[in-house]
């Protein structure tokens, strides 16, 4: 099981660097989906074929962009033309320190800057003379200091700060911005220098509906400042090994609360315990803390939950008995825990699951039966070496997958005669080596996949590219470590929609890719060899 673990540890120390959609800049942090959804971004975007054409607005908007240093002043437009330019600029990294200043007094509402490079604290005053109209803020990787958030202060109405991977502020600035009241959303992802002290500054907050303080080590002790907010949803204190269960007791009178996400802290069974009177949750993550299937029981009426991660936890078969009532999960996380086939009798039941991840887990494929009639499961991951074949067989009712994970189990290519059942599928790894160009002919007819992930299967040769040419709408492919060679690329240039391809270890060279992105696919941003 090493070379499965490798891949889930490699998993972990990526998680938040996929599917980012933001600029290099990010490259020191370690989350940015929260960014990348928080705030919106209409950009300009030139569309040929059967896509739309850009509107009169887009076309002048980009114009005015582009002739930006013919105007001094933007504050007597409207302000949804003004906003429009604004967010123009900053998707396309063309706002600076000098024309940052014609959006003076404009009345903006929200200043997305977390892809912008040299945003610093001389950029605050005309951030901050936005005033009441200024509603969020995304300061996201920026060299803004403690001394910066003054400013904030006239912006009264202020609704969502971000500070993401803000190295440079400190408690002294979460003490610049106590007196926003009106905040629901705050962020503050990786900070090493935010204490338990500092968050004092919180208890003012009254209105804080989502708060983001991800990989901060230093805030343990400081859950205390919080027990006043009332109107919490959301708090997300994953990676804080300095959080306690005398940190979890007191979040146990925030009624509101909604999702919770906890993982690799020190809480344990006891932690949990306090969690019983919060019955709005609808997520819990608890990955990777030291709890074991004790604290299920302290989980089994908090019938709301939704979706529930208890990956490197060490749970059993029989601690799953607990969650047979929770008849609204859709989500649940099993992986790298104990649980074996036995404990699947008690999941079930629960009919209204859409995702479950048994990764690394004992599970072999006579419990994987017990999985059948899980009507709504959509996404499903069995990594894991003991399935093979029979298992894969035991899965054929479930014509609702979309997303099915097979990347360490021993599927043959008589296997893969199964996977026709599957034919809303649009993510698929199958990496335990037993496939042959035989087996893809059953994967070529898949036509909703766009994740493809055959690697580690040694006896591909450049017919399974052949076969595959047809799946058009692939985004995604896999097949390193396989006998493919540069000669096989030519089959791949139908897949117009392609943007990663990975042939590793395969005989291929970057210069072979190269020539096939510059010519027949243009979407390609990502590959290897590179």
């Amino acid at each position: 099981m090493g070379g499965a673990c490798s891949r889930k540890r490699d998993q972990l120390d990526n998680e938040d660097n996929l599917q980012r959609g933001i600029s290099g800049r990010y490259s020191k942090s370690a989350s940015s989906k929260w960014l990348a959804t928080s705030f919106s971004r209409p950009a300009y975007e030139l569309q040929r074929g059967n896509q739309r054409c850009p509107t009169l607005m887009e076309l002048c908007i980009k114009k005015i962009s582009e002739d930006l240093d013919k105007y001094s002043s933007f504050s007597m437009l409207p302000r949804d033309i003004t906003q429009q330019i604004f967010n123009e600029l900053v998707s396309s990294q063309r706002l600076t320190d000098a024309s940052l200043e014609a959006f003076r007094d404009c009345a903006l509402q929200d200043l997305h800057l977390g892809e912008c490079p040299g945003v610093n604290n001389s950029w605050m005053d005309v951030i901050s003379s936005q005033g009441i109209s200024l509603l969020s803020v995304d300061l996201s990787g920026s060299d803004v200091t403690d001394s910066g958030l003054t400013q904030l202060n006239d912006c009264t109405n202020l609704q969502a700060l971000n500070f993401n991977y803000c190295d440079q502020i400190s408690d002294v600035g979460l003490n610049h911005i106590r007196g926003l009241s009106h905040l629901s959303s705050l962020s503050f992802r990786r900070n090493n220098s935010i204490t338990s002290q500092g968050m004092s500054a919180f208890t003012s907050l009254v209105n804080l509906v989502k708060l983001d303080l991800e990989r901060c080590p230093g805030i343990g002790g400081g859950l205390v400042h919080l027990k006043g907010l009332s109107k919490l949803e959301s708090l997300n204190i994953k990676w804080c090994n300095c959080v306690t269960d005398a940190d979890i007791k007191h979040l146990s009178g925030l009624t509101n609360l909604k999702g919770l996400q906890i993982s690799c802290s020190k809480v344990t069974d006891l932690g949990i315990s306090y969690l019983k009177g919060l019955h709005k949750l609808n997520l819990l993550n608890l990955e990777g803390c030291p709890v074991t299937a004790s604290c299920l029981d302290s989980l089994s009426g908090l019938t709301n939950l939704e979706s529930l991660n208890l990956d490197s936890c060490r749970i059993d078969d029989e601690g799953l008995a607990n969650l047979t009532g929770l008849r609204r999960l859709k989500c649940l996380v099993l992986s790298d825990t104990e649980v074996g086939s036995s404990g699947l009798r008690h999941i079930s039941g629960l009919t209204n699951l859409e995702s479950i991840n048994l990764s690394f887990t004992m599970i072999t494929d006579g419990g994987v039966r017990k999985l059948s009639g899980l009507s709504s499961l959509k996404s499903l991951n069995l990594d894991a070496r003991q399935i093979t074949d029979s298992g894969l067989a035991a899965l054929t009712s479930l014509t609702g997958l979309t997303h099915l994970d097979l990347f360490g189990a021993r599927i043959t290519d008589s296997g893969t005669n199964y996977l026709r059942n599957f034919k809303k599928l649009q993510s698929l790894e199958i990496c335990g080596g037993g496939l042959t160009d035989a087996g893809i002919r059953n994967i070529k007819d898949l036509s909703s996949l766009s994740l493809l992930n055959l690697s580690q299967n040694c006896n591909l040769t450049d017919k399974s590219l052949e076969l595959i040419s047809g799946l058009t709408g692939l985004v995604s492919l896999n097949v390193s470590n396989s006998r493919i060679t540069s000669a096989g690329l030519q089959h791949l240039k139908p897949l117009k929609n392609l943007k990663s391809l990975t042939l590793e270890s395969c005989k291929v060279t970057a210069n072979d890719i190269k020539k096939l992105q510059s010519t027949f696919l243009p979407q390609l941003v990502s590959f290897r060899p590179e």
